[in-house]
């Protein structure tokens, strides 16, 4: 038995395009969605188990990525947008009617992601956003409901579709952040 972990994930993960260099993100409003435009394609994109993170009605994981600040912009209803938790450290701006997080900006100059815009690449209208590389904060969705006795069945599921599995960023991310916290010392 296969569990809800993406329904994107689930049907099989689509090839990264060579030619994506973004393209515009819409919210799942009806009529009059957000728009925001993306200039350049995604990097790290991962599956994400945290609690804060916008993930499709009945998925166990959201999907998420980074793209550089400077390269996001709403081009269509930003008086929808609104932030979600203000004492968050990622300010996630959600459409107000249909609760699409559009983007999620780090403000805090001294943080390592500083500079890069947090997305779910799905919300993409157009195909070819590079692929998932990796399943962040596993364990956490045992705080969203997940019963523990499930989690090897899940993190082989993932392994199965070429994420490994972590309980925190992936070794890459990892190191990134300790050495910008070394460099900060």
């Amino acid at each position: 038995m296969g569990h809800a972990i993406h329904p994107l994930l689930n049907q099989g993960i689509t090839a990264t395009s060579d030619d994506f260099a973004g393209g515009t993100l819409v919210c799942r409003c009806d009529a009059n969605p957000v728009e925001v435009a993306v200039g350049s394609q995604v990097a790290h994109n991962h599956a994400c188990g945290c609690t804060k993170c916008w993930k499709p009605d009945g998925a166990l994981f959201s999907l998420v990525a980074v793209v550089p600040r400077d390269t996001v912009n709403v081009t269509r209803n930003a008086d929808k947008l609104e932030v979600i938790d203000e004492s968050a450290v990622i300010k996630r701006h959600a459409c107000k009617e249909c609760g699409t997080h559009m983007y999620g900006r780090i403000e805090d100059e001294n943080h390592p992601f500083y500079g890069l815009d947090f997305i779910h690449p799905e919300l993409f209208r157009e195909n070819g956003w590079a692929a998932p590389e990796f399943a962040a904060f596993v364990s956490s969705i045992i705080e969203s409901g997940t019963p523990p006795e499930e989690m090897s069945a899940i993190r082989q599921e993932l392994r199965d579709m070429g994420l490994e599995p972590y309980d925190c960023l992936s070794p890459t991310l990892m190191d990134a952040i300790a050495a910008h916290t070394a460099q900060a010392a």
